[in-house]
Formats: structure tokens, sequence, C-alpha cells
């Protein structure tokens, strides 16, 4: 489904139960909802679910120029009023823990719980030239050269191996996201720096990370989790960034048990 908001045609679908209490899923850079499967088959009868394509990337509009952080949140703020969801647990992975965060810090009281995977609340300033890079790349030369070098890190080799329908499905969601989306998200991402604020939210939080990701390792997971004052931290084995899909059941289980708890 789409609907207008923000300036933008936002991509969401909506599963689960009606009545049953609000689960928003926001996905990694360069993938869409589709990112989500494995919770929202898990989840779909506890939950009702919102999972949409952030701003640039699958079927929601891209528009070209630099996005920020609080931009991405405003997106997921107006498409909330759009539905007249008034309250949420939230899940975010990589970029759509950042997102999470900064919706969080901005707008505080609308998330009953924040689950932060695989991601971080602040970026060291070298890395600022290897985002510049990635944009360098896409636009020169589109998509393509990027998807083998992030599945390697979104994943670990010996699940690479044995799963290469999963790993082929996120290649095509790299591959499918728009230049213009992906060069937006990679201007706002690096900037991130929250890890001060963290105290301020006040809403439960779950920090979950794959102990092989190198992407947003595990010492980003703790920084979080040291600065988030009751957070929990959940570290998955054998996982790598898309920890979700390498790990999907241990992944729901830690989920599941925090929401219900």
């Amino acid at each position: 489904m789409k609907t207008r908001v923000n300036g933008i045609d936002v991509n969401y679908e909506l599963h689960g139960k009606e009545g049953a209490p609000w689960l928003v899923l926001s996905h990694s850079l360069a993938c869409s909802v589709r990112m989500w499967d494995p919770q929202i088959a898990a989840l779909k009868d506890s939950y009702r679910i919102l999972a949409y394509d952030t701003r640039g990337h699958g079927a929601t509009e891209a528009p070209k120029g630099a996005y920020t952080l609080d931009l991405l949140a405003d997106d997921l703020f107006f498409l909330l009023k759009e539905l007249k969801i008034t309250s949420a647990h939230y899940c975010g992975l990589s970029m759509g823990g950042m997102i999470g965060q900064t919706f969080a810090l901005k707008y505080p009281g609308v998330f009953r719980t924040l689950t932060l995977a695989d991601t971080t609340s602040r970026y060291p300033a070298e890395a600022a030239p290897v985002w510049a890079d990635r944009v360098k790349t896409a636009e020169a030369k589109g998509m393509e050269p990027l998807a083998q070098p992030t599945l390697e890190r979104w994943f670990t080799e010996p699940f690479r191996k044995a799963n290469p329908a999963v790993v082929d499905g996120i290649r095509k969601l790299i591959l499918a996201t728009p230049v213009a989306g992906y060069a937006g998200c990679c201007h706002a991402l690096p900037k991130i720096n929250v890890t001060a604020r963290l105290k301020e939210i006040k809403c439960p939080i779950l920090v979950i990370v794959g102990a092989d990701d190198p992407g947003t390792p595990p010492a980003m997971a703790h920084e979080i989790h040291d600065n988030a004052p009751g957070s929990k931290l959940v570290v998955l084995p054998q996982a790598a960034h898309l920890a979700n899909l390498e790990q999907p059941a241990g992944f729901t289980k830690a989920l599941r048990g925090f929401l219900g708890g």
C-alpha cells in the first residue's frame, strides 16, 4: 500500500490481527520490507505489524539529494500519524536502528519499546570517507559493484555458502535500491551522534547484535547498552550484520521475549 506523507509516496504493509499491539519494523540500508519476512511470519499472530520502505528504498519514492536522520524520522512520524498509530513497539536494524534512536529523541512517548539491532549511536570521524566512497561508486557505476562487498559484510562466509537463496534475495534488494535513495541515506547515516543522549530515552530498550558483525560490531552495541540505563543486550553467535536473517530463530526469540516482558 502507498500513502503520501512528508512530501513523498511511502510504501508500507500491514500484517497481523487488528487490535493487537502495534510493532513497527524498519529495515537496513539497501534493503526493503522484505528483509523482515521471517519476523513478520513469526510475530503476526501476536502483533499488528507495520513494515515500511524507508525513503529512497523499495517502492517508496527516492528524491535526489542528501537526506538527514531527522528527515527519515519525520517520514515515520507522519506515516504513523496518517495511519492513526499513537503508540507502538519499534524494531530497527542498522539504518532502521539509527532512525529509531533519532525518532525516540525527537518524538518521545510514541514508542512503547525500542529494539536496536546491529546499529550504532555514533560513527568515528574516520568512517566518513568510507561512506563518501560508497556514494561515489553508486553514482558512477550503479549498485552492482557494491553488492558483493556488502553481502560479505552482512553475512558470515559459512552462511553465504549454506544459504544461497537467502543471500541472493538480499542481493536482489541491493541491486534494486535506487541510487538516489542509497546515496541520500549514505549522507545521513555517518552523521549519527546520539550516544550522550541515550539516557533521555524513557522507554525500555533492547540491543541485539551479531557476534560477527563487522559493520556495526558488538563494541558499538555495548556502547549503546552502556549509555542507555536499564537496556538489555543480546549477542547472537554465528551472525554478521543481518542477524535477523542469519539467526532468525534466535533474533525473533530475543525480540518476542523482550516485547512480552
